[in-house]
């Protein structure tokens, strides 16, 4: 089993989060403040300040390898033992990851990194665009998991979550930064190893320098097998990190759906498709989770209730995302929340009174089945012209079991046809109907289903959210926890791992 670091989870999925508390619009521009910069940001200041002590011996920058299982404290000795050389080992196909460490007792201007050609005893050569990095840059968070309790909630009291500067996104885009006396600053290295190189270690630097000045070279061995990895999109696990094009657009500050929008979000989907990502997140009403997050989701489907009181529907939306998703590799399946939003609460435009309405209702009511059938009918007939019928699936999240048999009793009336995808508890009297079900981690299936489920290829996964303290990827977890939870999955007999964003 290979390793899959996530290592910034919100920088993949959605960007957004470096600039929480910058005012914006859900069409992506500023509410009134000014606009904050794209692509770089200024870090907050560190809550902890170094020790003259410990810096004392520090007079010159040191440089080193260190572990991608670390998060280097910004202000802190790293608690390594130096090292100039470093061997990774990789499949041909695969991406192997490294980190290197500079800490210094000085300012430097601008801190920047080269490569060095790579070659092996034969004179092949691995070749310079299978080299990336970039600087792991510091963001604020708290220590939500302190008292177990995981990440949930609002936490006002901050004598009670400290906050704190974590090592955390990684950018790429910066090519040179200043580094302030007394800091710490890691660099990470990619190597995407193409699948048609010859085996064999391959050997080269990593020149580390202050502007033009060398500070140190770092050795290199890549030893390459004679395995081949497929490409992602070949990958059998079932990767369901859930993603976000609203928090795209107030990043970018963009009107939502606009071709600016589409092209932003483009690069970053990519990413996530080369990470192997399987599955589409699709809003096919307005806030499915009640606005927990801090872009709202937006409905991707547009809901009319015309004069005579039926129903009509607009997919562009839901069609311009889909198309874009699968133009950069992400086209298995496609999950639609939700029709039990955590908030009974459905949004549509009313024709008779040209404005925006709302209705409450549940599963088991008049109301909601007239309102679903006729949506559910309308969507299973676009989708089937689209030919997306197949891999899309109407999705619910933490759903009672009372509840999913209600709304599956709906959705079997519109279309008995349509998968359904759950995330949420285990029910042995609602597995039969689930086509991709997923369940918290810490619970289980029963054996005879794991077996059954593989055996017909349902998709059987696990997930984690905010609820969980230990094992997360949240932006202080260390960095293995997130390689833990595909090699859990994989140990678990489960198909892949879903997460909540």
């Amino acid at each position: 089993m290979k390793r899959l670091t996530i290592y910034c989870l919100t920088c993949l999925i959605g960007v957004s989060l470096l600039f929480a508390q910058q005012g914006v619009t859900q069409c992506g521009t500023p509410t009134g403040q000014p606009k904050f910069p794209i692509e770089t940001y200024q870090e907050l200041p560190d809550p902890s300040s170094p020790s003259d002590k410990d810096w004392a011996a520090v007079t010159i920058p040191q440089i080193s390898w260190g572990t991608i299982d670390t998060r280097y404290a910004k202000h802190r000795l790293p608690q390594l033992k130096k090292q100039q050389l470093t061997t990774l080992k990789g499949w041909r196909g695969e991406r192997v990851n490294a980190q290197a460490v500079v800490w210094t007792g000085t300012d430097l201007k601008g801190l920047n990194y080269s490569f060095s050609e790579f070659k092996n005893s034969k004179g092949d050569v691995l070749p310079a665009d299978a080299f990336s990095g970039g600087f792991v840059r510091y963001v604020m968070t708290d220590e939500l998991n302190k008292d177990g309790r995981g990440g949930c909630g609002y936490r006002p009291d901050h004598s009670i979550y400290d906050s704190l500067l974590v090592a955390d996104p990684i950018d790429h885009l910066l090519t040179s930064m200043p580094m302030e006396a007394k800091s710490t600053q890691a660099i990470w290295i990619n190597c995407q190893v193409p699948q048609t190189v010859s085996p064999g270690v391959y050997r080269g630097t990593v020149e580390v320098k202050d502007g033009d000045n060398r500070l140190s070279t770092l050795k290199m061995d890549i030893k390459v097998s004679s395995r081949v990895l497929p490409a992602p999109s070949q990958w059998a696990f079932h990767l369901d990190l859930w993603q976000s094009p609203f928090a795209v657009a107030r990043y970018y500050q963009v009107p939502l759906w606009s071709q600016a929008h589409i092209d932003a979000m483009r690069p970053v989907m990519k990413m996530l498709a080369d990470a192997g990502q399987k599955i589409i997140t699709a809003s096919i009403m307005h806030k499915p989770w009640n606005g927990q997050t801090y872009d709202y989701f937006e409905s991707m489907v547009t809901w009319t209730k015309k004069v005579d009181g039926t129903w009509a529907f607009d997919y562009d939306v839901f069609d311009k995302w889909v198309e874009m998703m699968m133009s950069v590799g992400i086209d298995k399946q496609i999950n639609c929340y939700s029709m039990v939003p955590w908030k009974l609460s459905f949004q549509y435009f009313d024709q008779a009174t040209n404005s925006m309405q709302y209705v409450k209702t549940a599963p088991g009511e008049k109301a909601y089945e007239e309102m679903w059938v006729a949506m559910l009918k309308s969507f299973s007939k676009h989708l089937r012209e689209k030919g997306w019928f197949d891999i899309c699936t109407i999705a619910m999240d933490e759903r009672p079991m009372e509840v999913m048999q209600k709304t599956l009793q709906v959705i079997r009336k519109a279309d008995p046809e349509f998968k359904v995808s759950l995330a949420g508890n285990f029910h042995k009297e609602l597995e039969a109907d689930i086509y991709d079900y997923c369940i918290p981690i810490g619970a289980s299936y029963p054996a005879e289903v794991l077996a059954r489920r593989a055996q017909n290829n349902l998709p059987t996964t696990y997930y984690t959210c905010c609820t969980e303290a230990f094992p997360n990827t949240f932006t202080f977890s260390d960095p293995a926890e997130a390689a833990w939870t595909v090699l859990h999955a994989v140990a678990g007999g489960y198909d892949g791992y879903l997460r909540w964003a």
